[in-house]
């Protein structure tokens, strides 16, 4: 019998603790920003289809390129905050509430 502490994790946090390590070390800390990417790439990608839009339409309305949007959907690059705030906001109709924790 193979001794597997992933197993023995009670909650998610012990099991990240176990799989990236602690919070504050390197390889957590990438596991949560590559988290982060993925939550607002699914969020982009969800407002998008729910305003009935086209990666292409969405690119237009706020003045960048469908490769971006496409990007961005994808997880695939960094947004500066005033962008992500002009797409949601002026490009989707959406409010942005930012919490820091």
């Amino acid at each position: 019998m193979t001794h597997d502490p992933i197993r023995k994790a009670k909650n998610f946090d012990e099991l990240l603790d176990i799989k990236y390590g602690k919070t504050g070390s390197e390889m957590r800390d990438n596991f949560e920003e590559k988290a982060q990417y993925f939550v607002i790439s699914e969020m982009l990608k969800e407002a998008r289809k729910e305003a009935n839009m086209t990666q292409e339409q969405l690119a237009d309305k706020v003045g960048t390129k469908k490769s971006y949007i496409s990007r961005l959907e994808n997880g695939k690059c960094d947004i500066q905050l005033s962008t992500l705030y002009r797409i949601f906001e002026f490009g989707l109709g959406k409010r942005i509430n930012l919490m820091f924790s």
